[in-house]
């Protein structure tokens, strides 16, 4: 998670905005459309006014987001046309290779595709639109709401844990059971074998 302590605020069209990852989990973006929907009808326009998305202008002077990708993805298959997004850098003087290394040193880009391979750079998706699906991050996610890690300031916790449980666990049972796979990995994130991880929380007491 990064922290908002960002130079500006800008109203920025989410067609536009550039991702710094290559996946997002669809279950995730899918929650964060339900959260949208209810929110919506209580707040409005106010539910965008209070999740700012955080970015750093790059070369072209366009908006390279930092966090929240699950949100503006949510956001642009809910037809919502623009966001606020807090400037945290001002990094369109430089070239797109010194742009890209200078976010890789802060952690700001995770170039990891869905096997959890690096990639260049240049295979990061240009438009939220295009993040292809990382189930195992969906999967990561919804251990840490269930208490199987603990949140934490490490960045791209949840991709982290993803990681560690492609080994472990067959992607077709996560799209075919999502409770049989989740089960599996709360028993992994209770293990010693998890405790390297960050946010572990330690092996159960049974």
């Amino acid at each position: 998670m990064v922290g908002i302590s960002g130079t500006s605020l800008q109203r920025v069209e989410v067609a536009k905005l550039r991702p710094t990852q290559m996946t997002v989990g669809y279950r995730e973006v899918a929650r964060k459309r339900d959260t949208w929907h209810e929110q919506r009808k209580k707040f409005g326009e106010k539910y965008i006014e209070h999740h700012m998305i955080p970015a750093v202008l790059g070369p072209k002077k366009r908006f390279y987001i930092v966090d929240h990708h699950h949100l503006a993805r949510a956001l642009h298959e809910e037809g919502v046309k623009d966001v606020l997004v807090v400037l945290l850098a001002q990094l369109d003087r430089l070239e797109k290779y010194p742009f890209w290394v200078y976010l890789d040193n802060h952690s700001w880009v995770h170039p990891f595709d869905a096997n959890g391979r690096r990639r260049n750079y240049d295979d990061i998706p240009q438009s939220v639109a295009d993040m292809p699906d990382d189930p195992y991050r969906s999967l990561a996610g919804e251990m840490r709401r269930a208490g199987g890690f603990a949140k934490d300031a490490t960045p791209f916790t949840e991709f982290t844990w993803g990681d560690a449980l492609r080994p472990r666990i067959k992607r077709k049972l996560i799209e075919r059971s999502f409770v049989r796979a989740m089960e599996q990995a709360m028993k992994f994130a209770r293990s010693q074998d998890a405790d390297y991880l960050p946010g572990w929380c330690g092996p159960s007491s049974d």
